[in-house]
Order: structure tokens, then sequence, then C-alpha cells
């Protein structure tokens, strides 16, 4: 496939800008390693023009009506999935999403941004009774202006989560997208600016998150700091934003189990790992990377995955055929090898996989894995997982728990009894039972424990997040004073 190249702007303050360097980056697509996009390379002094827009509009979005912040969100909606079909066609060649992936993201953006615009109209304060002489109550007010750091994997849900919380809720908002993905975010500033959304308050700056990450963050502009990213980074940014009292989210890593019990139905647990540790090349933060089977089963289950897993369909991500496509990088691919040998190096055993050509890494699965082992405790990314063989609940437990991170989780059961005691008893901010570990709601709290982040994003959660409380109180009468 041959590629028209695209030229990609910024978006400051309603207009599409250069950088002001003039410099641009280039944006590959990783299936055919072609050049996709050249795109404006913001430095340090795009930062300055992009935060004074988002500042100097946050008035005037701040006192737009909440039903008319839900009228331009909820036809920003419209318009995203009118538009799906663009869409879906840069998440294949920007990010290598396969086409049922790349569908799915695109819904569930756009209903993102739907329930937002729905939450804009629902930002309630509490009034408190236990002082008859005052009226007491406690008002949200939006932080100010946002700044929203998101990732290439899924572009963009992860960005939505932020920019339509940010703004239903009254904030300006800077988007910095990832690097790899930049196109996609783009094409955000064109709907919300057909749908009417002020200049100003959804700005988007591209260029090296080395460089403009800092700059955003300690630009004295910058409210509130939205991240999703490697755990690494966050701990820097949130090292950053402590520095300066600012207050942030952290959406990060993974090194997610699924346990799978003696009484579960084996075939249904063979595919809910599949898909689990597959999707999308798992290249997702809530992928299954333990794969954590009673010994009773595990001979069985293990047999059947490899068979399933080793007929995954891998290749060109826009054939709707495909499962398994490009990973992002030849260094990410690099990276999700160099785990694979150094398991097998230190005696791993290799059933399936193990193997790649150009940024098509082959689904792998592994056993036999050992604590000293990269791959037991760092996260992958890619289409890798393992399998471990437990005695009972509480050894699936302590492996499961055995790591610094705690995002999503899985258990495969008939039993609500132990369904219950492994949801209790694991270390995750979030457990799903008899189902996959790849899973989202709008409305609920998605977010995680330990090294996997601070801060939850959806619903009612992003509201709290990216809104202030401000207790106000009226005396109902002149206070007894002492003097």
């Amino acid at each position: 496939m041959v590629f028209v190249v695209k030229e990609a702007k910024m978006y400051i303050n309603g207009q599409w800008v250069d950088a002001l360097s003039g410099e641009t980056f280039d944006d590959f697509c990783p299936y055919t390693g072609e050049l996709y996009a050249k795109v404006a390379k913001g430095g340090v002094a795009d930062v300055d023009r992009v935060m004074a827009a988002a500042y100097d509009a946050r008035k005037v979005w701040a006192n737009t009506l909440p039903l008319t912040r839900s009228q331009i969100m909820s036809k920003a909606a419209t318009l995203m999935w009118e538009k799906k079909d663009e869409f879906i066609d840069l998440l294949i060649h920007e990010s290598g999403s396969a086409v049922g992936k790349a569908e799915w993201e695109v819904f569930q953006t756009a209903n993102v941004l739907q329930f937002a615009a729905e939450d804009a109209k629902r930002i309630y304060g509490e009034t408190y009774h236990n002082e008859p002489w005052k009226v007491s109550m406690t008002w949200r007010k939006p932080r100010g202006t946002v700044v929203a750091i998101s990732p290439w994997n899924f572009p963009m849900v992860l960005a939505m989560y932020k920019i339509a919380y940010g703004l239903a809720t009254g904030n300006t908002v800077v988007l910095k997208p990832a690097s790899e993905t930049p196109l996609v975010c783009l094409k955000f500033a064109e709907i919300f600016e057909e749908a009417g959304l002020p200049a100003g308050a959804f700005n988007i700056i591209t260029g090296p998150g080395s460089v403009l990450g800092d700059a955003l963050i300690d630009d004295k502009r910058t409210s509130f700091v939205a991240i999703t990213g490697e755990t690494v980074t966050g701990r820097k940014v949130a090292q950053r934003c402590a520095a300066q009292l600012k207050q942030y989210t952290l959406e990060l890593g993974g090194k997610n189990p699924m346990i799978v019990l003696k009484d579960a139905n084996i075939d249904y647990a063979v595919k809910l790992a599949a898909f689990s540790a597959y999707l999308h090349q798992g290249e997702i933060c809530m992928s299954v990377d333990k794969v954590i089977v009673e010994r009773e089963i595990v001979k069985e289950f293990t047999e059947k995955f490899v068979g399933l897993v080793s007929h995954l369909p891998v290749g060109d991500p826009a054939d709707p055929g495909t499962f398994i496509g490009p990973v992002i990088s030849d260094r990410q691919a690099q990276s999700i090898d160099a785990h694979v040998k150094d398991a097998v190096a230190k005696g791993a055993t290799l059933l399936t996989g193990g193997t790649y050509e150009g940024r098509l890494y082959q689904p792998t699965v592994l056993t036999d894995i050992t604590p000293d082992m990269k791959i037991y405790a760092e996260e992958t990314f890619g289409p890798v997982t393992s399998i471990y063989a437990v005695d009972s609940i509480d050894e699936a437990l302590r492996i499961a728990n055995d790591s610094e991170y705690g995002l999503s989780s899985a258990v495969v059961t008939k039993n609500l009894e132990n369904a219950l005691y492994v949801a209790e008893n694991l270390e995750a901010g979030m457990v799903h039972v008899n189902d996959s570990s790849v899973d989202a709601n709008e409305a609920a709290p998605f977010g995680g424990v330990k090294g996997s982040g601070i801060g939850r994003e959806g619903g009612q959660y992003s509201i709290n997040e990216y809104t202030e409380v401000k207790w106000v109180t009226i005396l109902k009468q002149d206070k007894q004073l002492p003097f």
C-alpha cells in the first residue's frame, strides 16, 4: 500500500497552525513502515501559546451554561459517529488496530463523549443540615485548565475520557497526544470545531513528550494533569506535579492476572484468556499477562489454549479476518522479543510463537516462569502470555498479587463463593468474574492500585477528579461573638 503523505498542523485557539520553529516529525504506518504523515513538531514556545489560549478561554467556557456545553458535546459525538469510517481508517493505518478493534474504539469513544455530554448537566453539590442556624453547602467548580497526555495504544478512547470530562465540567483542555498516533486525535479538533466549541476551549499540541511534557506540567497556567502512560513516566509526572502542588490522575501499566479455577468451563476459559491476552496484539494496559490455572485442569487448558492461540490470524490490520496486527514499532517488537528470549534462556518453556517478522509478532505462550525472569514482573505489552499451574486458590492469589501493578484482573469459575473470595483478595482496581480483563464502562471507575496509577476515570468519578470542591456557608443571623 502506498500512502499519500498527510501534513498535519496543531490546533491552537481555534486555528490550525504550524510549529513556531517550522519543524515537523514523521508519523509511520506500523504495518508497512511507510511514512504516513508529517506532523508539526511543537516546542517550548508553542507550549506558551497553547497554554495562553486555554487559560484565556477558561472563564468563557466555565460560565457557559451546562445545557449549552452538553449540546455542543452531544453534537460532537454525533459527528464522530457520522465520520466513523474516517476514524476507523486512521486507527488501522496509524496505530495498527485490526478492523474489529478499530470499530469498537470509535463506538466506545463516541459513547464516552455522549455520556459526558449528559453528565455536564448533572454536576451537583450538597447541602448539610447539622447546623440549623446556617445554610451550609458545597459547590463543584472547574479546576481551570487541564493538560491531558494520551497514549498510542487506544489513542481515541483514552484521550476522550480526559477531553470529554475536562470539557463537561467547565475546564479548558490542552491535549498532547502520543507522537505515534497524532492524526486520529487531531481529528477530534475538527468535530469539536464543527460542533461549535468556542476557540481555546480545546487545543492540541503535537511533538516529543520529552520536550513538551515537562513544559506543559510546569506552566503556571496548568491546573490539572491527566495522563495515561507507562508507570516509569507516571512516577516522574507525579513527582513534578507534587513539587508544584498540582492535582493529577495517573492511569498506568498493568501485569494483569486471569485465575481459572478447576470448576470453570474450560472451553470458555480458553477463549476468554486468548481474547484478553491477544486483543490488539496485547498492547493494552488491561491485557492478561498471567493465566493462573488450578493444577487439576491445567493440562487440558494448556493444550486447548495453545491450539487456539497458534491459529489466531496474524497480518494486515485492514483485513477484516486479522485478529493480531503489527505492534507499534520496531523497538516495541524488539522489547517483546527480549522478554521472551530472557525467559527461555532462564528455563521457561516456549509452547508456541516466540518469533516475529517486521512488526508482526506471533502470539506467544510460555510456561515454567520463575521470578528471576523479566517477564514475571515487567509489563511486556505485546502478544505474549504465560501459564502458571497452582495447587490452591490462595497460591493463585499469591502469584497474581506478586506484582508492583494492580490494574485489571479476572477470575473464571462457576462457584460464586470462590469468585467473591478471589475478587475480595485480588490487589487490583478492577476485577471481572467470568469476563475479560479488558473491559470498560462509561460510568464505572477505571483505574488501578499500586504502580498502576492514582485516581479514576469515568462518569461521576471523572467529575470528582476534574472539579474542586468549595464549601460555602450563609449564616441566618448574626453570630454572638466574645467581644
